[in-house]
């Protein structure tokens, strides 16, 4: 049992490095635009439902926690989630 425990501690230890690393790699390609870069890749993911949308979306916030530069404007988000569902959304899959 504990054998399994520690197994999970250290998948989800695994899990919050790429959190960190990627979130990291943003900031240093996108500055202080690396958030919203961060919520595109999340829309995107989530419109093309890939399974990575909750990754990104930790991304986000680790980029909103390690850059104090960020640009956080919510207009901004919306427009960003907007245009990606519009060009990769549901209405491109004439199923859902």
């Amino acid at each position: 049992m504990l054998r399994a425990i520690l197994a999970w501690v250290e998948r989800r230890r695994v899990i919050r490095r790429q959190w960190r690393e990627d979130a990291r790699h943003l900031v240093r390609l996108h500055g202080p635009t690396a958030y919203y870069e961060a919520q595109r890749l999340a829309a995107r993911s989530r419109a093309i439902d890939d399974g990575r949308f909750l990754h990104w979306a930790k991304v986000a916030a680790e980029v909103a926690r390690i850059e104090p530069s960020a640009e956080m404007d919510i207009d901004v988000v919306r427009s960003i989630v907007d245009r990606e569902l519009r060009h990769r959304g549901p209405q491109s899959d004439p199923k859902r």
